[in-house]
């Protein structure tokens, strides 16, 4: 698939498949399944459609003029400048390898990694269609030129891959039938909201302890997070010094 692939285009703005995707991925994996049809897709681009023209009619209006929407724009650019000065605050604050290796080590149990598998799926609207595309599959067609060929869902041009997940990330009677899965093997159809689901399962991996490299940069993330939390209330403190501050609570 080609992500600049053109759907709409509204007063020369173009609408490409790259915006629908980003639009999807906004809303979350389970939220975006909803939406990963021919129908869906439409729904999308439709509501792109009309927000673009909401916004070309409100400048046709001279909506950008108007007192209220000014201050609320005031209003925004206080609550953008403020966010700009606080990162310009933490910008300096750095955290040091020696500090990630003995956060690691001190709370190793917190760094398990839940069970979790890894599959593909081919998505139809009937049970009969996909036991046709599961004969197929016996008779010798791939998994993945199946998905390319008869899946509704965007994962086909992946070969149906949804990469892994852990419980919790989809639908339940999809999860329960791709936890109870053997690797390599395929599923019978799966009913959920969405249709019917082939799942061919890839991967399957039993809850483990994370290495150190594969936690690093997490660790890097949360130990920044407590630095900075300081740096910004010592910062607040110092700042109480020379700003008249009341506080009633």
């Amino acid at each position: 698939m080609s992500e600049k692939r053109v759907l709409a285009v509204v007063n020369g703005k173009e609408i490409t498949e790259d915006t629908v995707l980003k639009f999807l991925n906004d809303l979350g994996p389970q939220m975006a399944m909803q939406f990963q049809s021919p129908d869906g897709i439409k729904r999308v681009v439709d509501e792109l459609v009309n927000q673009e023209l909401m916004y070309l009619d409100a400048l046709d209006r001279g909506l950008d003029k108007e007192e209220a929407f000014t201050k609320e724009l005031d209003r925004l650019k206080e609550g953008l400048l403020k966010q700009y000065a606080l990162r310009n605050i933490l910008s300096e604050v750095k955290v040091t390898e020696g500090e990630i290796l003995e956060f690691y080590n001190e709370n190793k149990e917190n760094f398990r990694k839940p069970e979790s598998v890894a599959a593909s799926h081919i998505l139809v609207d009937s049970e009969d269609k996909a036991k046709d595309i599961i004969d197929e599959i016996n008779k010798g067609l791939s998994f993945e030129e199946a998905a390319q060929k008869y899946s509704s869902c965007p994962s086909k041009e992946q070969g149906g891959s949804l990469g892994e997940f852990t419980k919790g990330q989809m639908v339940p009677e999809f999860e329960t039938a791709a936890f109870n899965m053997e690797v390599d093997t395929i599923s019978e159809p799966v009913k959920t909201q969405f249709g019917y689901h082939i799942i061919k399962l890839t991967a399957k991996n039993e809850e483990s302890l994370s290495t150190f490299d594969e936690v690093k940069g997490q660790i890097s993330q949360q130990v920044l997070g407590m630095k900075q939390q300081d740096v910004y209330i010592n910062k607040a403190n110092e700042l109480k010094q020379k700003y008249e501050t009341v506080n009633n609570m």
